[in-house]
């Protein structure tokens, strides 16, 4: 009863240093997040400012552009009187309107905002009542055109527009500067605040992280997919030793059951090979040659009577093709039982003597034959004939191909041109048990098998030394 407070005592400590940790863990990331915050929504603003007064930099260099487009054109069709020159002049006059609205737009404060529009009428001026007459008036041939007095004019009001958008643009670039600066001292205060919190934060994520990975989530982990594999029918999983006691105990209790479990099936297959082995071999020996021996009398009995006992001829007659039919029969029983190939012959002459009963057309090709183990034979026999009797009654195919390749490992390759779109989720229960015999040697198997592209089944069985 002491020990069992003592333990519940213990759970609780760890509970309370649980959440005293993970308290600590969320004022942390709370404070950390909350100045993070604060300098991402401070560094947008001024990032959103300097992109306003870039644009407004720039609308005002158009703007200015546009300006000079106007009197050069004008200044160059003042001197030649030629329409070629007066092309730039058309084409600011065409974008003036919608880069004034842009301009003004663009401004970034109040008094910006009224040095744009001052700007705007003074250049629509400038337009309106100097330039467009100026060009008129060379259009009818007037020689006041070319004029001092005009002349003049024009370069006074360019040069005062030009002193305003010199002053537009330095108080922007000022403004630019004073907000990199403040943005740039807030940044690195709010940033040098928020790295020692969540440096201080990450390092305790980090050690709570490591230590419960490696204590629970991983064993834990490999337990439950190591039992939803051998739940599946590979009795050849085994989990990881863990340095944790109870995981460790775990581990051992569960790979103590998967191998009790994988020898207990092997020896039930093997002891079931073992009969069917001695029983095929009885109806050869026994059955079989009593049959034979009958038939034999039979046909003996047969040429004693003469051929006037017509009713006798056609009853010993009747009686001998019976007793081939019994014979082909019971043949047929044994050599399904347990081929008797496979004992005389081995693996290589088993498997082509069933491709030739077979009734779909297959080929068996063989690598570095030759004897093994009559466990492993006689496995890997009714492994192929599983996977052949799985194809010629559901892959609909026309062609089944069988490689057995001789090595370490037995490897083993069934292949068809059927219709495919076999898994393991659709698998029956002739794949599970394929599967079952394959995992009780500690083998195995792969499936593909893409819809319409045939099924290729790969088995790999270990050959003792």
């Amino acid at each position: 009863m002491g020990a069992r407070q003592e333990n519940t005592g213990r759970r609780l400590g760890l509970t309370s240093l649980t959440v005293a940790a993970s308290g600590l863990l969320a004022l942390l990331i709370g404070v950390a997040f909350a100045v993070l915050l604060f300098a991402i929504s401070d560094a947008n603003s001024s990032a959103s400012a300097r992109r306003a007064s870039r644009t407004a930099l720039v609308e005002a260099g158009t703007m200015e552009r546009l300006l000079l487009d106007l009197e050069t054109g004008q200044r160059g069709y003042v001197i030649t009187e030629r329409e070629e020159f007066l092309q730039p002049w058309q084409a600011a006059r065409k974008a003036l309107p919608a880069e004034e609205r842009r301009f003004t737009d663009s401004a970034t404060s109040p008094g910006q905002r009224r040095t744009a529009e001052q700007i705007t009428r003074g250049v629509q001026s400038f337009l309106d009542d100097y330039s467009v007459p100026l060009v008129e008036m060379v259009r009818r041939g007037d020689p006041a055109a070319s004029g001092l007095k005009e002349t003049a004019e024009g370069k006074q009001r360019v040069d005062a527009l030009r002193a305003q958008f010199h002053r537009y643009m330095t108080d922007e670039r000022a403004q630019l500067a004073e907000r990199t600066d403040a943005a740039g001292a807030n940044s690195r205060q709010a940033v040098l605040a928020a790295a020692l919190g969540l440096a201080a934060s990450t390092a305790l994520v980090a050690v709570f992280t490591v230590l419960q990975h490696r204590a629970v989530v991983r064993p834990v982990r490999g337990a439950a997919a190591a039992a939803e594999e051998l739940a599946g029918g590979d009795l050849s999983v085994r989990m990881a030793p863990s340095k944790v006691a109870e995981i460790g105990a775990l581990g051992t209790s569960f790979n103590t059951m998967a191998a009790s479990l994988q020898d207990s099936r092997r020896r039930i297959m093997e002891s079931t090979e073992a009969v069917h082995r001695r029983t095929a071999r009885d109806l050869h020996d026994g059955a079989q040659q009593r049959l034979v021996s009958l038939m034999i009398g039979l046909r003996l009995a047969r040429e004693l009577i003469p051929q006037t006992e017509t009713a006798a001829i056609d009853l010993l007659d009747q009686s001998i093709d019976n007793a081939q039919t019994a014979i082909n029969e019971l043949r047929e029983l044994a050599s399904g039982i347990y081929p008797l190939v496979l004992t005389v012959k081995g693996l290589v002459a088993a498997v082509k003597d069933l491709a030739s009963r077979c009734p779909v057309p297959t080929v068996v090709e063989s690598r570095d034959e030759r004897r093994i183990s009559s466990t492993v034979e006689s496995n890997a026999y009714f492994v192929v004939a599983e996977a052949v009797t799985n194809a010629v009654k559901h892959a609909q195919a026309s062609r089944i191909d069988v490689t057995l390749a001789f090595g370490d490992v037995l490897r083993i390759k069934v292949a068809d041109d059927g219709v495919g779109g076999v898994g393991k989720a659709t698998a029956g229960s002739g794949m599970s048990g394929l599967a079952d015999r394959v995992a009780a040697f500690d083998g195995k198997l792969a499936i593909e098998s893409p819809p319409g592209g045939g099924t290729t089944i790969l088995i790999q069985i270990p050959i003792p030394a």
